[in-house]
């Protein structure tokens, strides 16, 4: 019997029984052996968000991801995303009073900079991205030019994110850009990707989600101290 209908029959009412159940089956089915093991519960989130456990295997993610991201949070960094998509999955709630959730996309000077520049939307959001090194979480959920752009920000030194969570989908672009980011990866930036076509703002959001839920939790035996 499906885990949707083990209620005498009917189907299964109660959110806290539907999540758990959830993260049991993906515990169950998902394969995450050859992630770091402090990244599970990002991996865990991620795949929640797609419902698709084979893709665990695309999954990776840097050892420090949820310690430097966690770090940045509490000192009050910016988290930058590419659409709004990206910025209407993420638990606004969690986020410290003092980061800001930015989105640049529906900005006139957004529309004018891709115009003059004959470039996509995104990717003008990225050249109009300003913050300090190491003071901005970057989320990407939609767009591949978003990524390439940003990553050749930070090869020229331009731009230098404590994170990046790169999850552009499609058949354009997007395994392309991942993969490029897989390497920057390995030369030491903190992030997480998927590689292949897979990816979309739910499994980006669901990334920035874990780490913000792990470091509510981690702030809460804390709490009245």
């Amino acid at each position: 019997m499906s885990s949707a209908t083990e209620n005498g029959g009917g189907w299964l009412r109660d959110p806290a029984a539907i999540y758990a159940r959830s993260f049991e089956i993906i515990a169950r089915e998902a394969d995450f052996a050859h992630l770091p093991p402090q990244t599970h519960h990002i991996a865990a989130r991620v795949i929640h968000a797609c419902g698709l456990p084979q893709l665990a295997a695309d999954l990776r993610i840097s050892p420090g991801l949820q310690q430097a991201a966690q770090t940045s949070l509490r000192q009050g960094c910016d988290v930058f995303v590419d659409t709004e998509m990206t910025r209407a999955g993420i638990m606004q709630r969690l986020l410290p009073a003092t980061v800001r959730l930015r989105c640049l996309l529906r900005e006139e000077e957004t529309r004018q900079m891709a115009e003059r520049r004959q470039t996509t939307l995104t990717a003008a959001v990225v050249e109009r991205w300003t913050f300090l090194p190491g003071r901005a979480i970057c989320v990407i959920g939609n767009a591949p030019t978003a990524l390439f752009r940003l990553m050749e920000r930070m090869a020229a030194g331009e731009l230098e994110p404590v994170a990046v969570l790169a999850f552009p989908v499609g058949f354009v672009g997007a395994a392309e850009s991942k993969q490029a980011f897989r390497e920057m990866m390995r030369q030491g930036w903190e992030g997480a990707t998927m590689l292949g076509r897979a990816g979309g703002a739910g499994m980006a959001a669901a990334a920035l989600n874990a780490i913000l839920l792990a470091a509510h939790a981690a702030e809460k035996p804390h709490a009245g101290t």
